[in-house]
């Protein structure tokens, strides 16, 4: 997960191992030179030199042996570079594991341990763990430890690597973030456990926290509900009141898992699946707004599910410290007692608040041995007490802590623990209230449903009665068909738990049941959320057969009504393709919308191309890791877009109805294991007879900058609309860049008219994205020819542009290529305000990555 070079140097080190000897243990009279590597005794771990940049200097580090990509997990000589290639491992007369250079009089990295004469002999032995851990021992007998590298770990902790502190040695586990992308030194971010208090994690970015785990609840961390998942990795917690520490050990030993602390101020738990040589991110914190440290100040909560109003508020019997500060959303100032507030008076209580992240506990007291009856009893008998909540989640609940003070840096989660706020007897008055009426809200339905269907029943049998009485005593036919061949027999609904089969599409997709789909998605957890696209938002679920699907759930606020919806599941049920994606089923319930495909597990095209990935709906898309697009060889982007082409070509020309797209780009492109395209999201699309080749509207849908400019103008649409967006998506597979890029200020295009302008100079080579090894002169050459079906594809005038069936055997075979014409939206003008506009002529078009559902056509 580091750069290119120290590819291009585990490769070398690797064709090393594969053609000389290498060793997993080295002693006092032998070292590990620049050119040397120890290998662990299972090829997991490979210990050496490397160069993280082209500035030439030297770590000696530990990283994976196997996994595609370098994953430097432990550097030594992090705070002392070498400046050449002249160092050496070795173990001194003292003992100790030493990095020394030949042209240097000075030691540049040593153990600095201070061991006793009886500790010390003439046969030291080093050894590279396949765990990962560089282990010095006293002998050849490996049964005396004298140092460890997990003792000493740097930005990443692996299984079995301890987290924490121990008080009696004074020792302290953490890791602290690489300084930069390329530069192993420590940086600016460190992971560590707060020794104050109730034990917790803290992330410090500059010496503040920044994150917190909140605290142990006896299975995960309060602030991190992904640890839910006991399928991939055990979790040992210590809590013996001298050691305080945190480790894992996998499961399945196939996955490899690290947690590591990324120079830009994240926690990230990366999970490497063997079977598909992949890393798969399965939390990254903080992830959204509520998750950094203390958002709405003290004594606020931190809401991310509030869709009316802005996430943070005060917790009962507080208001805000500076209410025309909140106005603005400034929340730092937090929240103080309400005005005339009575703490420690007669008639004082709590107010619960469910599924929380529990306040920090820096300030908290802890009593495992108390019930919570008792936790409320002490609270209550300290006036300096503020809240209470089970120290743990295991047996319903155990043990006692409570906050003396502000309560600080807490959020709710779909799942999380209880706390009890104290309030005095007037707001304890009101909140009784409130949920007295809340509660008469949920008896009345709870009442009235069952009188109504009573009676509606009463009265389907009256009008049974009346009508057979009207057809002299004759049955009323099935409700279900009889079958042919046994008339005597009546066809029934499958017996399943998730499919409701008494609704289906016109095409026969099966309907799910809303419960269903909520069991499969945790009830739409927010840990389940994929992203969120212009209609609604999409969860990954698990059928009851362990089946993984996709599920759209399309937001009630979505322009996207029923006429979108049963267009997309009655299209997609008549599209088999392997370039498509697949559909399971649907759901159409309480007013609920909702789509269940297939998942694919690579996820959108745009989360590789352009190092992208929405986490929730309170946080776009952010940069996790540029050089995840470095994953995406040139070969891998031809088959892609070479795949996207005939999925193209069928909905235009080998389907039974010609289907017209509408809204191809790079996010509803999908990709499977083995980084195929899929082309999804069909809410747009239309269906025209197999003569018909183009239509019109006034209600242009799309993305700007994927729309062709007769579309988005003129509400003319046509297979030629879908070629133009299949041009710019080719461009920015070529140049990993999006349509909306913008170049110096000087220029005076978008991305299409930027390869327009490179391609008429005779430089678009310059434009390739430069994580593309392209190394062969046959594929400098089709690159090139892609570039030039791209432009042809952006061609201004719909009828110069080729159609999809020429794109593709344009792309499969070696032809001659017509020479592009000027493509549409190149040229753009400044405003009034010094912005800029993008403009096919004197009307200005803009151009950003919002899908717009409904705009008048001229």
């Amino acid at each position: 997960m580091r750069n290119e070079t120290v590819l291009l140097l585990i490769l070398l080190l690797s064709a090393l191992l594969r053609s000389g000897s290498s060793s997993d243990t080295f002693n006092a009279t032998q070292s590990i030179r620049d050119a040397d590597v120890l290998v662990s005794v299972g090829e997991t771990f490979v210990l050496g030199f490397f160069s993280p940049s082209d500035s030439g200097q030297r770590f000696l580090g530990i990283w994976y042996a196997r996994v595609s990509g370098p994953t430097v997990v432990w550097v030594a000589n992090r705070e002392n570079p070498l400046n050449d290639s002249s160092g050496a491992l070795s173990v001194d007369s003292l003992g100790n594991l030493i990095i020394s250079s030949n042209n240097s009089a000075s030691l540049v990295w040593s153990t600095n341990n201070s061991f006793l004469p009886a500790e010390v002999n003439s046969s030291p032995v080093v050894q590279l763990l396949d765990s990962g851990n560089l282990v010095l021992y006293q002998d050849v007998d490996k049964k005396v430890i004298l140092w460890q590298s997990f003792d000493h770990p740097a930005d990443t902790q692996l299984p079995n690597m301890k987290i924490g502190y121990k008080k009696t040695s004074s020792r302290t586990w953490s890791i602290t973030s690489w300084r930069s992308y390329d530069d192993p030194r420590p940086g600016n971010c460190t992971y560590m456990a707060d020794p104050t208090g109730y034990p917790q994690m803290f992330l410090y970015k500059d010496g503040a926290p920044h994150w917190r785990t909140g605290p142990w609840t006896g299975s995960r961390w309060s602030g991190i509900p992904e640890m839910r998942n006991k399928y991939i990795f055990n979790v040992f917690f210590v809590n013996d009141g001298d050691e305080f520490s945190i480790t894992y050990t996998m499961i399945n030993t196939s996955i490899l898992s690290t947690l590591v602390v990324n120079e830009t101020g994240t926690v990230d738990r990366m999970n490497w699946i063997e079977q598909e040589h992949r890393w798969t991110p399965m939390y990254s914190a903080p992830g959204e707004p509520c998750d950094y440290y203390n958002q709405c100040g003290p004594n606020g909560l931190c809401d991310p599910y509030k869709a009316d109003q802005y996430m943070c508020s005060c917790f009962p019997g507080f208001q805000p410290r500076y209410p025309n500060h909140w106005s603005l959303r400034d929340t730092t100032g937090g929240c103080v007692r309400n005005t005339g507030a009575s703490i420690c008076q007669s008639g004082e209580g709590f107010v619960s608040i469910n599924n929380t992240k529990l306040p920090d506990t820096s300030i908290a007291q802890v009593n495992m041995t108390m019930t919570l009856m008792e936790c409320e009893s002490a609270c209550l008998r300290n006036c300096s007490c503020t809240a209470y909540a089970s120290a743990t989640e295991s047996g319903g609940g155990s043990g006692c802590l409570m906050w003396y003070g502000e309560l600080n840096d807490s959020r709710t989660f779909n799942i999380g623990q209880q706390i009890y706020i104290r309030v005095d007897a007037a707001e304890l008055a009101r909140e009784t209230k409130m949920n007295s009426r809340n509660g008469d809200k949920k008896v009345i339905p709870e009442i009235m449903v069952p009188v109504l269907a009573a009676a509606f029943l009463l009265v389907l049998v009256f009008v049974i009665l009346i009508i057979r009485h009207r057809r002299g005593g004759r049955r009323l036919p099935a409700l279900w068909p009889r079958t042919p061949n046994n008339p005597s027999s009546v066809a029934k609904p499958l017996d399943t738990k998730e499919l409701d089969r008494t609704s289906k599409s016109d095409a026969g997709l099966p309907s799910f049941k809303l419960s269903s789909v909520a069991d499969f998605t945790d009830n739409f957890s927010l840990s389940n959320r994929l992203g969120v696209g212009g209609f609604g938002t999409v969860y990954k679920g698990v059928m009851s057969d362990g089946t993984e699907v996709a599920v759209k759930r399309l937001s009630e606020f979505s322009r996207q009504g029923d006429e979108e919806f049963k267009n997309e599941v009655n299209l997609i049920a008549r599209l088999q393709h392997r370039n498509l994606v697949r559909m399971l089923g649907f759901c159409l319930e309480d007013n609920e919308k909702i789509l269940v495909y297939e998942y694919l597990p690579n996820k959108s095209l745009d989360a590789f191309l352009f190092g992208w990935l929405t986490l929730s709906n309170w946080v776009g898309p952010i940069c996790l890791d540029k050089s995840k697009k470095s994953l995406l060889d040139w070969r891998i982007r031809f088959d892609i877009l070479t795949g996207v082409a005939r999925g193209l070509m069928y909905l235009h020309q080998d389907s039974r109805l010609r289907v017209i797209h509408r809204d191809l780009k790079a996010s509803n492109v999908l990709l499977d294991t083995a980084m195929q395209p899929k082309i999804s999201d069909f809410g747009m699309a239309r269906m025209c007879g197999g003569d018909q080749s183009e239509g019109t509207t006034n209600r242009v849908v799309g993305t700007y900058g994927y729309m062709s400019p007769e579309y988005a103008m003129e509400g003319v649409f046509s297979v030629k609309s879908d070629v133009y967006s299949f041009g710019i998506l080719l461009l920015e597979i070529i140049s990993g860049k999006k349509i909306s890029s913008y170049y110096d200020e000087g220029s005076s295009t978008n991305l299409a008219g930027h390869f327009w302008e490179l391609w008429k100079g005779g430089r678009c080579m310059e434009i390739v994205d430069e994580s593309i090894a392209v190394d062969e002169p046959h594929s400098w050459k089709e690159v090139l020819k892609c570039i030039q079906i791209g432009l042809l594809c952006v061609q201004e005038l719909p009828t110069d542009r080729p159609t999809m069936s020429t794109v593709v055997f344009m792309l499969g075979n070696e032809t001659v290529l017509a020479s592009p014409q000027q493509p549409a939206y190149t040229i753009r003008k400044k405003n009034n305000m010094g912005t800029t506009n993008n403009s096919s002529s004197d009307s200005a078009a803009s151009i950003n990555q919002a899908t717009i559902s409904i705009i008048e056509g001229r």
